[in-house]
């Protein structure tokens, strides 16, 4: 049976770095073959002026994946030298490591340069409730620097009813919604593009399309050719290996029409598990896995060692 200590000092045991963050994207090596986390959980000390907005921009993190990795502390005025979990440790999704690869519930992008051993991962803002970004294996169609915009006219009309009527046509610039650069999607009217408001990135606030900060637009508009894969999943339970172990990540599960109930969480953690094969020979610790799916915090935390006859899902009574 694992430690019952709680699940956020059982994955900041593994590895901590304190420091302060830097505006680089994450560019992190893969894993050896068979194992699923890349990156390492850092931690850094908040200064006065901070915010977990900014602190987001600065590390290449969404707002909801910094508020769901530090519960109790606010996310507009943490405090001078209050101590900040970055969680820039992942369980890569499950499936091939090429292309692109979107998990919304995680509100997150991965990109497997072909011929690299390195993965490089960027926070997105999704679609909003009533607006979901779609579920799809898709691919990059165009590539367009500096774009002017064209609202739907459901938008228009969206914002005409909010009294923020929209012009027809919105010229390249820094009020353009797009930022400096979009790239279409073989999915009919969906894009990834940047954004002219900080703000959002890492939420549900677009009408379905994939905004990024615009330094990570720009960095994976300049990796990314046309014609690359983008795999669109929603996974908010990951099940990874690494040195022999295996750990869960837990996000919050996305909803249009309420809170997932108890039963779907249940069901949602089993179907991802039963993705894993190899995870069979392994006994998981239930009682910790209830922990990491109650937390929804976002980071891999260990559930099993090696051992003998993986346990009865039954013993997962959320």
């Amino acid at each position: 049976m694992l430690s019952r200590a709680p699940a956020v000092a059982r994955c900041l045991s593994l590895s901590v770095l304190f420091g302060v963050g830097s505006a680089v994207a994450m560019e992190l090596p893969l894993p050896p073959p068979g194992e699923d986390i890349v990156g390492q959980v850092q931690v850094i000390k908040a200064k006065y002026e901070d915010t977990f907005a900014d602190l987001g921009v600065a590390n290449d993190l969404g707002y909801l994946e910094m508020v769901a990795a530090n519960p109790g502390i606010d996310a507009w005025l943490p405090g001078e030298g209050a101590e900040i979990i970055l969680p820039t440790r992942f369980i890569l999704p499950p499936g091939p490591r090429e292309g692109i690869v979107i998990n919304l519930a995680e509100y997150r992008l991965y990109y497997f340069p072909k011929g690299q051993n390195v993965v490089h991962t960027f926070p997105l803002g999704i679609g909003r409730e009533g607006w979901s970004s779609p579920v799809a294996n898709a691919r990059i169609t165009a590539k367009t620097p500096n774009p002017g915009w064209y609202p739907p006219q459901s938008i228009r009309e969206e914002h005409a009813a909010d009294g923020d009527p929209l012009p027809s046509y919105v010229p390249p610039g820094p009020d353009n919604p797009l930022g400096p650069y979009k790239m279409a999607l073989s999915v009919p009217g969906y894009l990834i593009h940047g954004s002219n408001k900080k703000f959002g990135i890492g939420m549900r606030v677009s009408h379905g399309c994939f905004r990024m900060l615009n330094h990570n637009v720009l960095q994976l508009a300049d990796m990314a050719p046309v014609g690359t894969s983008v795999r669109i999943v929603n996974e908010p339970y990951k099940f990874g290996r690494s040195n022999g172990k295996v750990y869960l990540e837990a996000h919050a599960p996305l909803d249009d029409d309420g809170v997932p109930s108890v039963v779907d969480k249940h069901t949602a953690v089993i179907n991802a598990l039963l993705k894993r094969d190899e995870l069979e020979s392994l006994r998981l610790d239930w009682e910790v896995v209830r922990e990491v799916v109650a937390a929804e915090d976002g980071l891999p935390v260990e559930i099993a060692g090696q051992g003998a006859a993986l346990a009865s899902s039954e013993a997962l009574d959320m």
